[in-house]
């Protein structure tokens, strides 16, 4: 080489090496100082130092037997070859690698030893689950032993199985070939094909594979327990008495052949290891494949109930306990479908609050209402908790977070993204059951800063919200001022009202925070009207009220939520990571600055704890002065026996996580044990992660626990205030009801003939045939005194429309019986509508054709389905459906609430609020409803005569007509889509009723 060129090498080896070292430095260092700002570093410590016992075990492994087998074939080379045009050709070759042979020999093993161990490094959860297996307490049905072999022994002896296969293979390759450049084997030579040395050096290799092959063959019997021959997952007839008898005789004679290929080393005949190989091969084709397929045809096939009868028993009772729905509470309910005016009165009262208020569709409502600057942002699927109320009761509430999605479009740059636009504020939520006279959600808590019941009940919280569900991938803080909210003028507070207009709880200004600016403005403009005009207006008045340029709050993140830029090399490592330059050019970024990255609640517990699966909706909660994202995870395995396996990203699929990004599905693994053995906690302003081993007898996950000693927080010590926020999780529910299509059957005979199988319907509000999903609601079971909030779902009979079952879980971690699933069971001698066919009812049924053809011909506006509910009701099943109107056409519009329809048997009915429906469809003989304000939420106000004085009466009763009058204007409004005389005439109405109500009053003190 030129001496230029001489000097040039090393300084270009140097950078090479530098390079290849900041890049893992910015890959693993980065993480040990993300796993270090959380308190977690032993899992990232734990996980690395697994790697690279693995990696340089099966390193090792490759390079020792690939070299051993090389260096002996090398070392038995013969001494003389035969002359021939072969070994001519060869000798070329064998000139140029001898100069260079050790290095050569080095490359090929340090290189396949390379690959082996990199590839070896993605076994180290089946290693830990394996050093650190904890027993289930349960055997198996085949051969009895505890679960825990198959769930975390089996699978790690398969991989050190195929690890030797893979050694042993490698090394015969390696010999052959070394063998054939140095003369031990000749294929195109007269006489002997190979030497003795050869011979014998190949024929232990092959002796050591099928000896490997024995162990396979014995190893293959604990497998039967995940075979799918047969009718049921598990082992089946034919395997038990065929399979598993034919895999031992395959092992003794595959040990018998590695004997043979052993004794080879004496006899030295190349006929014995064909000899072997041969028997090998045929035997696994005879008593293998052919043995067990003749049993199958000729013998369980006619007669396959009865023979697979005790099989389809164990598949039964381990799916159900590996899916926890073995203790799941049926009940064989014979529901009415026509009830009488005087029993709706009788049970009335014992209808819960019902959520009309649809999470899947408010969205928008939320985002017009209470986004306050256009960079907030509210997820499509807004959430479902309890809070208690001023008199401490709990209600079904929608939550949401206000986070932040980014700068405005036309200031987003890398400084605004990453280090000014940097977190969401508040939490806003609204009652599950009530709307205001316009239809629009009944806030609880709301504008910026927040104020609202929620804060008077749980009190003042920090509301900024740096980890979440949106925003930049990364933000620096600690270093330019970083925006907090809009300042703005006082204005009047968002009223809670009742569906019909009725004020409850008003803040006043000197009761309550004056609302963020844009919201009185907003509000005016919303009020103005649904059509396009209106909510133009409204939205220009909103950013109208949100001060000029500079009228906001800055901020200066206080947390140690953090990695700590403290260095220029971190600086380097972190520009390295994001690829990006501003990170080392910021002036701005000093020593105390922090980079909060992997934001998302979900994403961080997956990191925090990587074997746990999470599930897909985390949620925002206010508890003990703090926003937590509380986020449900599950342990899972494959490796039960006999339990069915399912595709977790199949079964959680509905209407809200196909086609649109209203919600998410698991990830794509098979499974066939769950446990929701964590609840994990994220702090919305530090990032702080706490997981709570919620399931202390999962199995599952006490392994991993004594994998990763120290990162479980027990159960007890949850707070009281965040269990009261705990629930059992969307994704489980659908995991479950997916299993009990089938495996709510405990009778063999009757799984086997299948015709009670279930299918979840499709949802019948949206188009398509997505499965409805489950929803939550406060429901009271048959025979039981108080109502608990749940998640419930419908189940249909296998290519039918009427409804099977009824399914609920109860959900409140306070009560006893949480997590126990109930089903109600529908005769099948009668028919009882499901979702579909009352989606159908509604749609036919000409008193609610006639109410809704107005929405549904007015070009300026569309209707939306809300959320089909289904609840057991006065020994039946009662149907709930909101109606929503939106204007279309105008970018600032949102669904309003302006009809239920309800349904019970074979009767629909429609009314403006869930009273006057309930009244429409159990209506008496004389046309008058069964129900009076008081028996349900959200119903109309007192409206009778209070007695007393005649004047008060006369006020009382021109009150009351000025009502009437009010409401049939707004009904003939809404008939010809004139929104804006709609709203007018509600207002009337609701002036009208507070009249009237304190006339009543009047006439009491008189």
């Amino acid at each position: 080489m030129p001496r230029r060129s001489r000097l040039l090498a090393p300084v270009a080896a140097v950078v090479v090496v530098i390079i290849a070292g900041l890049l893992l430095a910015a890959n693993y260092w980065t993480d040990y100082k993300w796993f270090s700002s959380i308190g977690y570093s032993t899992v990232f410590l734990t996980e690395l130092r697994t790697r690279a016992l693995l990696f340089f075990g099966a390193a090792a492994l490759m390079m020792a037997a690939v070299g051993a087998s090389m260096y002996i074939a090398f070392r038995t080379r013969p001494v003389s070859r035969p002359t021939s045009l072969e070994q001519q050709g060869l000798e070329r070759y064998r000139m140029s690698i001898d100069p260079r042979r050790k290095l050569i020999f080095w490359l090929v093993a340090a290189g396949l030893g390379v690959l082996t161990g990199l590839s070896a490094t993605g076994e180290w959860s089946t290693y830990l689950q394996y050093a650190n297996g904890a027993e289930f307490g349960t055997e198996d049905p085949l051969f009895n032993i505890d679960i825990s072999f198959f769930a975390f022994t089996y699978p790690f002896l398969r991989v050190i199985l195929g690890y030797l296969f893979a050694a042993v293979v490698f090394s015969f390759l390696a010999a052959l070939v070394v063998h054939y450049l140095y003369g031990g084997v000749r294929l195109q030579t007269q006489g002997q094909r190979a030497t003795s040395a050869a011979r014998v050096h190949l024929s232990v290799l092959l002796g050591v594979f099928v000896l490997l092959k024995a162990g396979a063959y014995w190893l293959d019997r604990y497998g039967l327990v995940f075979s799918d021959r047969g009718y049921i997952f598990g082992g089946a007839y034919t395997d038990v008495t065929a399979v598993l008898y034919a895999k031992i005789i395959l092992a003794i004679i595959a040990l018998v052949c590695a004997l043979l290929f052993f004794a080879n080393i004496y006899f030295k005949n190349i006929m014995v290891p064909i000899v072997s190989l041969g028997l090998l091969v045929l035997s696994a084709i005879l008593v293998g494949g052919v043995y067990p397929a003749v049993v199958q045809q000729f013998t369980v096939s006619p007669n396959e109930q009865r023979l697979e009868r005790p099989y389809i028993a164990d598949n039964i009772e381990y799916t159900r306990q590996a899916y926890g729905i073995d203790d799941t509470e049926v009940e064989s309910y014979d529901a009415e479908t026509e009830l009488s005016a005087q029993q709706l009165s009788e049970e009335a009262e014992t209808i819960p609050s019902v959520r009309l208020v649809d999470p899947s569709v408010v969205s928008e409502t939320f985002q017009q209402m209470q986004q306050v600057r256009g960079f907030y942002q509210f997820p499509d699927v807004l959430d479902v908790d309890r809070y208690e109320n001023e008199e401490g009761e709990k209600v079904d509430t929608i939550v949401s977070a206000r986070e932040l999605e980014g700068p405005p479009e036309d200031q987003d740059n890398w400084l605004t993204r990453h280090m000014v636009y940097t977190h969401g504020f508040g939490v806003v939520a609204a009652a599950g059951n009530e709307v205001d006279s316009e239809g629009r959600p009944a806030f609880t808590e709301y504008n910026i800063p927040p104020t609202g019941e929620l804060s008077d009940v749980a009190g003042e919280y920090e509301p900024r919200i740096y980890y979440g569900q949106e925003g930049a991938e990364y933000v620096i803080v600690d270093a330019e001022p970083e925006y907090d909210y809009p300042l703005g003028g006082q204005s009047e507070d968002v009223p809670t009202t009742d569906q019909e207009g009725n004020q409850e709880g008003d803040p006043t200004a000197d009761e309550a925070q004056a609302p963020a600016d844009g919201q009185d403005g907003g509000q005016d403009g919303q009020d103005g009207g649904q059509d396009g005009q209106g909510n133009d207006g409204g939205q220009d008045g909103g950013e109208d009220s949100q001060g000029g340029p500079g009228d906001q709050k800055t901020n200066n993140y206080d947390g140690d939520g953090g990695v700590e830029l403290s260095s220029f090399f971190d600086r380097i490592l972190y520009a390295m990571k994001y690829q990006e330059a501003d990170i080392l050019l910021n002036d701005a970024i000093n020593e105390d600055s922090q980079i909060l990255y992997d934001r998302d609640p979900a994403q961080r517990v997956e990191k925090t704890a990587p074997f746990l699966t999470v599930d897909s909706e985390p949620y925002p909660a206010v508890v003990d002065g703090d926003v937590k994202w509380i986020v449900d995870a599950y342990t899972t395995t494959n490796g039960y026996p006999y339990s069915t396996r399912t595709d977790l990203a199949n079964a959680t699929e509905d209407t809200f996580t196909q086609g649109t990004n209203r919600g998410n599905a698991l990830p794509g693994n098979e499974a066939n044990y769950i446990r929701n053995s964590v609840k994990a906690t994220v702090d919305a302003y530090d990032g702080s992660v706490t997981l709570y081993n919620w399931d202390e007898q999962d199995p599952v996950l006490q392994t991993w626990s004594d994998a990763f000693p120290g990162i479980m927080t027990k159960k007890d010590e949850i707070s009281d205030e965040l269990k009261s926020h705990l629930r059992y999780p969307d994704d489980l529910v659908k995991v479950q009801r997916e299993m009990l299509k089938e495996y709510h059957i405990t009778d063999p005979d009757a799984f086997y003939g299948g015709q009670d199988f279930w299918e979840i319907p499709a949802d019948p509000t949206n188009d398509g045939n997505d499965p409805e999903p489950p929803y939550r609601q406060t429901i009271r079971l048959p025979g039981e005194q108080e109502a608990s909030f749940s998640m419930t779902s419908t189940f249909v009979p296998r290519d039918r429309k009427n409804l099977a079952a009824f399914m609920s879980v109860n959900s409140d971690p306070n009560s006893d019986d949480y997590g126990k699933l109930s089903i109600l069971n529908l005769p099948q001698d009668s028919v009882t509508l499901g979702p579909g066919q009352v989606q159908d009812q509604f749609d036919a049924d000409s008193e609610i054709r006639d109410v809704l053809l107005p929405l549904q011909q007015n070009e300026q506006s569309q209707m939306i389905k809300g959320n089909l509910l289904t609840l057991p009701f006065a020994g039946g099943l009662l149907y709930v459906e909101p109606l929503y109107v939106q204007a279309e056409g105008a970018e600032s519009a949102y669904p309003l609430l302006q009809q239920v329809m309800v349904g019970f048997g074979e009767e629909v009915a429609i009314g403006g609020n869930l009273q006057e429906a309930l009244n429409n469809l159990f209506a008496g003989d004389d046309g008058e409803g069964p129900l009076d304000e008081g028996q349900q939420d959200g119903g109309d106000a007192d409206t009778g005569d209070g007695g007393g004085g005649s004047g008060s009466s006369d006020e009382l009763s021109k009150a009351l007509q000025d009502a009437a009058d009010a409401y049939e204007k707004g009904q003939k409004a809404l008939q010809d889509g004139d929104f804006s005389t709609y709203d007018e005439a509600n207002q009337e109405l609701k002036d009208a009723l507070d009249r009237a109500e304190e006339a009543r009053d009047e006439n009491d003190e008189e």
